[in-house]
């Protein structure tokens, strides 16, 4: 199987050890080394690439590709998330699975919160300013952390799909979504549901 992108090995190193064989790509070196840190071996490889290019070599090998935890709606271009999917399709075998876990606009959208704030066992003061755009789809996250070390800023943003346009995008590249939960639930998704898990299989 393949984890991508894999950042610091979290998924797929569990997954070895479980005794899957499994590729990791992430396009961060930085990441990557963490990863390898972790642990190496013959059923578990990593490698730098952009999700968009996946290797050549690739096409058609794997039983199951792993996009995990919101690591999908970054690219300024929506249509390269297109792209991403169908390098996804491209390297699984016929019949292969797609897992893709992520934000759901529906449920987001429906509990949405434009600001919060909280504190950390440390007593940590985080604080989140949020801003979405319906046409981008844009979802732009400001976080403030305060505490003994100091202040920190950051800003994010992720675009934010409907499950609906998910299973359009993977059904242009020839996957199917046949199950849809609750993100990592046994829930099945709503439109309330902030995140979901999807399922889709590769056509024979």
């Amino acid at each position: 199987m393949a984890d991508i992108p894999c950042g610091q090995g979290r998924h797929a190193h569990l997954l070895a050890e479980a005794g899957y064989d499994v590729d990791g790509l992430d396009l961060s070196a930085h990441l990557l080394a963490l990863a390898k840190r972790r642990g190496t071996g013959r059923t578990l490889r990593y490698r730098r690439g952009d999700m968009r290019r996946l290797p050549a070599a690739w096409t058609g090998r794997f039983d199951a590709v792993l996009n995990l935890f919101s690591s999908f709606g970054f690219f300024a271009d929506a249509r390269d998330d297109a792209r991403v999917i169908g390098e996804f399709a491209r390297v699984l075998k016929p019949g292969g699975v797609l897992v893709w876990q992520g934000g759901s606009r529906d449920g987001v959208m429906a509990r949405f919160l434009p600001s919060d704030w909280w504190t950390t066992a440390d007593g940590t003061v985080i604080a989140q300013d949020r801003e979405f755009d319906p046409v981008s789809g844009f979802l732009t996250i400001k976080s403030l952390w305060q505490g003994r070390r100091g202040t920190e800023r950051r800003e994010h943003r992720i675009r934010l799909y409907t499950a609906t346009r998910m299973a359009e995008l993977m059904l242009e590249a020839g996957l199917v979504v046949e199950q849809a939960w609750e993100s990592f639930t046994r829930k099945p998704l709503t439109r309330r549901s902030s995140e979901m898990l999807l399922l889709a299989r590769k056509e024979p």
